[in-house]
């Protein structure tokens, strides 16, 4: 298992991205999963980044191991911001247009649908965000 520990800034994904890639490249993941992952990346550490601390800027853990049966990723996001379970709003309506369905959702809803599992707990005054992705 490897981790970082970084500021959650939205500048600081490209930096989290790199850092997940690395693990990544090593075991030859393939580009649509990579992709995936990065849509993951970008949607959870964005809104750690934007409403964890707001307005100010804390740390996030970010934990990366993969696994070889089967051969997944799973990254755990770990920070001491404001409780907040994305898992527990409900998935959005895609079946409404734009306007009807209204702000918001579609990120987590993207990650729920292209990730293997995602777990969301609070504990120790911690969120703590899984996913895994299996390839």
């Amino acid at each position: 298992m490897k981790e970082l520990t970084i500021d959650a800034t939205i500048e600081n994904i490209a930096a989290v991205t790199a850092f997940i890639d690395e693990q990544l490249e090593q075991r030859d993941c393939p580009m649509k999963t990579k992709r995936q992952i990065h849509v993951a990346i970008d949607e959870l550490f964005g809104n750690i980044a934007y409403y964890a601390y707001n307005p100010e800027i804390g740390i996030v853990t970010v934990r990366v191991e993969v696994t070889d049966n089967p051969l997944a990723v799973v990254i755990t996001f770990i920070d001491n911001g404001i409780p907040y379970d994305p898992l527990a709003k409900a998935d959005p309506d895609i079946t409404l247009s734009m306007e009807e369905r209204g702000v918001g959702g579609l990120g987590i809803y993207m990650v729920k649908k292209t990730m293997d599992d995602i777990s969301y707990e609070y504990r120790d005054g911690q969120n703590i965000l899984r996913i895994k992705k299996k390839f």
